[in-house]
């Protein structure tokens, strides 16, 4: 049946050679199918899309053409359905490696044994090959084998993301009309139609922050897909005239800079969600993305039946994107607004609960938690399936520190929008600061980079880099982390966290001393600096230089005061140890009490390990090592606990043999695990 399918298949492409405009829908016609059967026919049979095979087809019927030598290039090109000659040069190339006007020169035989029926490398099982089959053939195992000799010689493969066939970026649309006023519906429906088509699996859809860039842009589209990485960009321009919203719409493919396709959309206001469904439908469509039927209705979902409501939504969601204080304050007003003219307005909840998130975000004394929790709680009760309400109960959970709780509900949000930043962004930072984990951290820094880098000011490329470099460096991965941070400083000389290479080196080194002397020229820089301060402090301690280890951290007390920020609390038994070197022993007393109500309450991996360095500062070693054997038994955790032995807290117990015995378990855990996480990334394509 599968042989009798793609015989029938070849025959109806094999007839419409000519027709340029023969595609999917022409083709799922001609063998009475619908158009999404027909593509998760070909792609089980196949492993490729339909426009690929079709476009396979037309090749290999150009190549029989040019070896009879009695048609020109640009003859053959129109004979198979390329109106483009340049555009066919661009796909010969591709396919056989070579342009078509050397067909003559590279060989002179046939391409197949079967003129009537030449053999596709698609088609399964062929029962002949002819001695240029097995060339290709020969060609590409040996092509595969020098590709697999470099991909597992290195730990990671060349650093740029990988560019995919249904990769799309919805650049910001443009306002019509003379009157501004205007701007944040025309920017209502460029989120819009971005939002529907995150949803879609089968695309990789480049963040909003990534298109922004290119919003008054003179670059060509073959320039814009070269940067982000997309095969497809999506231009639109639209208005409001009267009750009236005119939108055009294109679809550009990227390389080319041809147009695939477009329309122009006339509807009233009141239809504008059949407007926002019926763009992403139709853009999916073109580029042949499958959509499956939860992806469907998620799509098809209508967010409230009061248009007022969404014309205040959309001019509070304009304002939360430039997440200043008083426009998050200004936006909170409009989605209470929206949600008094529609009580049930979910997505009006949800963005209201992440405006009182962003309000509150690293404040020691967070004043809008109660107010986060119940915009929350309505935005889920009213859709507990919507991605947007998803995030809004993980953020709450997130800053009332129920960390359990918050990272199922955003890891369900991914799964209902595969390709948010924002929520892969959240996950990547959730498990690297409160429930680390390197390899879940290491896999969404990868995810964020893919959809999110070479595609904005340098500045935020660089931070993008560097997010990446220090997932990397937590993982052991030592040389790929030091090549993308030299790409991060490549991209923004000046990013003041750029101090991340000085723990590469140390990470290689463990040379203390040079590590404090670079960090103090970058504190030199910006001396109210708190995190570098507080980094300094550090290395003097684990130098024993306690007086130097003093002054740096007492000018981090200071500062973390004066913010009022509620971080870095794990230094707090450092700074028993160096008060009690110093001879302040009430002080001492102070920060071990902080830390062990600390390391009581930590739900993380390392509450063990806290709880064993605070007992061997207490000096009661059986109690240090019994923690240190609980923590012994995990995995995924970061490489600085392989350098517990610099900490004067373990001077002691180093001395143990059962201490040494652990401590090697943990080494030898922390590279077996390094080893899982590369065979695990390798696997799902993201390195």
């Amino acid at each position: 049946m599968a042989d009798n399918f793609l015989a029938e298949l070849r025959n109806k492409i094999e007839l419409n050679l000519s027709d340029e405009q023969f595609g999917v829908s022409e083709l799922a016609d001609a063998m009475n199918m619908s158009r999404s059967n027909l593509l998760r026919r070909v792609k089980k049979e196949l492993e490729l899309s339909v426009s690929q095979y079709i476009r396979q087809i037309r090749l290999e019927h150009a190549m029989r053409l040019l070896e009879e030598n009695q048609h020109n290039v640009s003859e053959v090109s129109y004979q198979v359905g390329f109106s483009s000659t340049s555009y066919f040069i661009k796909c010969f190339r591709e396919h056989f490696g070579y342009p078509p006007g050397e067909v003559g020169k590279k060989t002179s035989e046939p391409l197949t044994e079967n003129p009537e029926k030449p053999i596709t490398t698609f088609e399964k099982n062929p029962k002949k090959k002819t001695a240029r089959s097995v060339a290709v053939a020969t060609l590409i195992l040996c092509l595969l084998a020098v590709g697999y000799f470099a991909f597992y010689t290195k730990d990671l493969p060349p650093p740029e993301p990988q560019q995919l066939e249904k990769s799309i970026a919805v650049l910001p649309f443009k306002n019509d009309s003379n009157d501004s006023t205007n701007v944040y519906l025309v920017n209502g429906l460029m989120e819009s139609t971005l939002n529907d088509l995150q949803k879609i699996k089968d695309l990789k859809v480049i963040s909003r922050t990534s298109s922004e860039k290119y919003r008054n842009t003179n670059k060509t589209a073959p320039e814009i897909a070269e940067e982000l990485q997309v095969s497809y960009i999506i231009e639109g321009s639209g208005q409001k005239i009267g009750d009236n919203i005119l939108l055009n719409i294109q679809l550009i493919e990227g390389a080319t800079d041809r147009h695939v396709w477009g329309k122009q959309y006339r509807r009233e206001s009141g239809d504008i969600f059949k407007l926002q469904q019926e763009i992403a439908q139709n853009i999916a469509k073109e580029i042949e993305a499958i959509i499956t039927p939860e992806e469907q209705q998620r799509i098809e979902q209508i967010p409230t039946d009061n248009l007022e409501a969404y014309d205040l939504f959309l001019k509070g969601k304009d304002l939360f994107y430039t997440y200043q204080d008083a426009d998050l304050r200004k936006a909170v007003e409009l989605f209470d607004q929206a949600i008094k003219l529609d009580p049930e307005f979910s997505r009006a909840y949800a963005n209201q609960a992440m405006a009182y998130y962003y309000l509150d975000i690293y404040k020691d004394n967070p004043k809008y938690v109660k107010e986060l929790g119940e915009s929350a709680d309505k935005a889920f009760l009213y859709d507990a399936k919507s991605s947007e309400s998803l995030l809004a109960k993980g953020m709450f959970y997130m800053q009332s520190k129920q960390y359990r709780q918050a990272v199922t509900y955003l890891e369900k949000a991914l799964e209902y929008n595969p390709n948010s930043v924002t929520i892969i962004n959240f996950l990547s930072d959730f498990y690297t600061s409160h429930m680390p984990n390197t390899s879940k951290y290491l896999e969404y820094a990868l995810r964020g980079v893919q959809l999110d880098i070479g595609s904005k000011d340098s500045i935020t490329t660089s931070f993008v880099y560097l997010h990446l470099s220090n997932a990397l460096l937590q993982s052991g991965f030592f040389d790929e982390s030091l090549e993308y941070i030299n790409k991060s400083l490549a991209y923004y000389p000046e990013n003041p966290y750029a101090y991340i290479k000085v723990y590469i080196h140390f990470a290689k080194d463990k040379d203390a001393p040079k590590a404090k002397a670079a960090l103090i020229k970058e504190l030199n820089k910006d001396t109210t600096r708190m995190d570098i301060t507080q980094e300094i402090g550090k290395l003097y301690y684990y130098m024993r230089d306690y007086d130097s280890a003093n002054v740096y951290y007492d000018r981090y007390l200071q500062l973390k005061e004066s913010q009022h920020l509620d971080i870095y609390n794990n230094q707090d038994l450092n700074l028993a140890v160096i008060y009690e070197k110093l001879g302040m022993p009430d002080k001492a007393k102070e920060f071990s009490d902080r830390f062990l109500k600390y390391a009581q309450n930590d739900q993380t991996m390392y509450k063990d390990l806290y709880l064993s360095v605070y007992y061997a500062y207490k000096n009661d070693e059986q109690k240090a090592l019994d923690h240190l054997e609980n923590f012994s038994n995990q995995k995924d955790f970061q490489f600085w606990i392989l350098l517990m032995d610099v900490d004067p807290v373990v001077d002691d117990l180093k001395k143990l043999p059962r201490y040494k015995k652990l401590m090697k378990k943990i080494e030898s855990t922390f590279w077996n695990s390094h080893q899982q996480i590369k065979d695990a990334l390798e696997t799902k394509g993201l390195i």
